[in-house]
């Protein structure tokens, strides 16, 4: 991955040719972790993958083609975020009137299922991380760094530099925060 990283540098040096070498580097990495992302979502997303990573890639290199990125732990939390900002655009945008908010969709092939993947309220886990980032930034990013982009215990601890014991703890601290603040809203 050092390859990431000379891109990533060269970008912040000013170089146009960098991000679109970018790309081919880390699509497939960011396909994979938009795909793991999309199977935790509720039944009947519409959204894909590829769709996921272009959006979020497109927002990370189109928006401000002054981005700075300090190296490939933050580039990847970038892309979380990005990720994150998508789908929550999406469960809101699904969450309107206009968009069948009313409507259920119904899988023909659901009688074939062995065990259904617990739903998780999408928006309401974005509210309250919106909340615990206020008074834990750190822990928030490693929560976004996880579960936005799917990053290992080890690959998130690399990206925020930090220590696995460190992030382990924050995990652990986040996790039942995030349990006490979801329970406390249902």
């Amino acid at each position: 991955m050092a390859d990431v990283t000379k891109l990533l540098d060269a970008a912040a040096a000013g170089d146009p040719k960098a991000a679109a070498e970018l790309l081919p580097l880390v699509y497939e990495e960011l396909k994979k972790l938009a795909a793991q992302r999309l199977v935790q979502e509720k039944p009947g997303q519409t959204l894909q993958a590829t769709a996921l990573v272009h959006e979020a890639y497109l927002r990370l290199v189109g928006a401000d083609p002054g981005q700075h990125w300090s190296g490939r732990g933050h580039f990847f939390a970038a892309a979380a975020e990005a990720m994150r900002r998508v789908l929550v655009e999406s469960a809101r945008r699904k969450g309107r009137l206009k968009h069948g908010r009313e409507h259920r969709r119904v899988d023909l092939e659901s009688d074939c299922l062995v065990s259904a993947a617990p739903s998780l309220d999408l928006l309401a886990l974005d509210e309250a991380l919106t909340r615990f980032s206020q008074t834990e930034p750190a822990k928030s990013v490693l929560v976004k760094l996880r579960f936005f982009a799917g990053l290992t215990m080890p690959e998130a601890a690399t990206a925020l530099n930090i220590s696995l014991a460190t992030a382990e703890r924050y995990w652990v601290f986040a996790k039942s925060w995030l349990y006490a603040e979801l329970s406390d809203d249902a």
